[in-house]
C-alpha cells in the first residue's frame, strides 16, 4: 500500500499576491498527515485562525509526489550512497 503523505506549513509572506516567505526560519510546520482529508482539515484550521492577517498563508504539499519508488534515482540521491 502506498502512503500518501501531506505536509501542512505556512507563514508570513512578503506580498499576499506571491508565495515568497518573509523569513524562511519562521515558517510554521503544522504537521505531516497520512491522507489529504486530514491535511485539509489541519490547513483549514490554520487558515481560519489567521484569516485576519492577509500576509499569512498556509499550504498543503503532497509529499508522496516528491518520491516515486519506480523512478530512477537522481544525482542528489546517489551522493548519499
Amino acid at each position: 500500500m502506498t502512503q500518501r503523505l501531506h505536509l501542512v506549513f505556512g507563514g508570513e509572506l512578503v506580498d499576499p499576491q506571491k508565495t515568497v516567505f518573509r523569513n524562511v526560519g519562521d515558517i510554521h510546520i503544522v504537521g505531516i498527515y497520512p491522507d489529504y482529508k486530514s491535511a485539509y482539515n489541519a490547513w483549514k484550521a490554520e487558515a481560519q485562525r489567521t484569516v485576519d492577517d492577509a500576509h499569512t498563508r498556509y499550504f498543503i504539499a503532497h509529499l508522496h509526489r516528491l518520491r516515486d519508488e519506480e523512478a530512477a534515482a537522481s544525482a542528489t540521491e546517489e551522493l548519499g550512497d
